[in-house]
């Protein structure tokens, strides 16, 4: 028995469909990012230079980047200043961090504009605390922070390693001109 044309098209369609749905099912994502066991908020506050970042179109210009955390207890949260120099001005933003409940203090969301708020996992913690790598879980967002305007290029070869293999752009990755750091 034949088939007539609309039916044709319809089968040919449904066919297409559902083959996209098992192809795009079927595509490579990224593994779950993996973040630090935990991390002592006590030990985390204070100032980070950043040393490099997947550059961001808010941080587009900015040199001499810095993020200032300060604990507030009492509140449950971090307060954030993050600050750089652009076009020979102080460019700056405050905010405020908040713990992911569960996640040892590894996984923190960060809010600048109510409502407002971005992923800021912590990837790889120097046990010293003096440098880190976060980045949020889709992958478009990484900073390299240490706690000197500089940072050792070992150390940088083997984030850049890291950062490589939980999925980040690191061809993306630029380098923060840290020349008017104190």
């Amino acid at each position: 028995m034949a088939l007539d044309k609309n039916k044709k098209l319809i089968l040919t369609a449904g066919a297409v469909l559902i083959g996209a749905a098992i192809i795009s099912s079927c595509s490579s994502t990224n593994a779950p990012l993996e973040t630090v066991p935990s991390v002592d908020l006590e030990r985390y506050v204070g100032k980070w230079y950043e040393i490099a970042s997947i550059p961001q179109r808010f941080t587009k210009g900015c040199r001499c980047t810095t993020a200032d955390y300060k604990l507030n207890a009492e509140k449950g949260y971090v307060e954030v200043y993050n600050s750089c120099l652009k076009e020979g001005k102080t460019s700056d933003v405050k905010g405020k961090a908040f713990p992911v409940e569960g996640s040892n203090n590894s996984k923190l969301r960060v809010q600048f504009f109510w409502p407002f708020k971005g992923d800021y996992w912590i990837l790889e913690l120097d046990p010293e605390y003096r440098y880190v790598m976060v980045g949020a879980p889709d992958r478009e967002s990484l900073w390299f922070l240490s706690r000197t305007p500089t940072m050792d290029d070992a150390t940088y070869a083997r984030l850049e390693q890291m950062a490589n293999a939980k999925g980040f752009p690191v061809e993306q990755l630029q380098m923060t001109d840290q020349q008017c750091a104190e």
